[in-house]
């Protein structure tokens, strides 16, 4: 069964498990133990074919996980309100998705990454379609995922690499030409377990 708007709503009123990088790489060390807070978006929106999660693919010049998939998010700025403030505005600069267009559904835990950041995951329900502006400082691309695929244990895999002189698994998930892999895919996970009751 796929999810619908109230569905949801009854599962983020659930307590969910906090998720880390650290979730498959219990030895592993990070750069530090100061933790930035970051918001990202994950954009549910409703098409015909059922309901879709909204993602990007950064821009290949970044300095910082250049060409990954992610979630429009980043830093929360001192002038925002909130965590879900964050996840707007950066929805908004990265995709040009204006935040009336967005009902808050609610979060789920924080993810801590091996980079030093806490992401708050918002969800965000969008009926309305909106023309795409990419930002194209920041995205090469924004794409849709369908929330069926995302739902389903199966398609996701543990792989693993060599980062920093250490060896660290990830989730992924991929979909079609896009590797959706590390935090992104770990947030997709969380969701799909926090959904897998309905």
């Amino acid at each position: 069964m796929i999810p619908q708007q109230a569905d949801i709503l009854r599962a983020l009123a659930r307590p969910g498990g906090a998720s880390s990088d650290y979730d498959l790489n219990p030895g592993a060390s990070g750069l530090g133990t100061a933790k930035k807070e970051a918001g990202v978006l994950v954009p549910l929106i409703e098409r015909p074919s059922g309901v879709h999660v909204v993602l990007t693919k950064r821009a290949a010049h970044l300095s910082s996980h250049p060409g990954q998939i992610a979630f429009p998010g980043g830093k929360r700025d001192v002038g925002d309100a909130d965590i879900s403030a964050t996840a707007l505005r950066e929805a908004h600069e990265e995709t040009g998705l204006d935040p009336s267009l967005v009902q808050i559904l609610g979060q789920l835990p924080a993810h801590e990454t091996v980079t030093g950041f806490n992401i708050t995951p918002t969800i965000g329900w969008i009926r309305t379609p909106w023309v795409v502006k990419a930002d194209p400082g920041e995205v090469a691309e924004v794409f849709e995922v369908p929330l069926s695929h995302v739902m389903m244990e199966r398609n996701f895999q543990v792989q693993s690499r060599h980062w920093r002189g250490q060896r660290r698994s990830y989730y992924c998930v991929p979909y079609g030409p896009y590797y959706i892999w590390g935090a992104t895919a770990r947030i997709l996970r969380g969701l799909a377990d926090q959904l897998d009751p309905l």
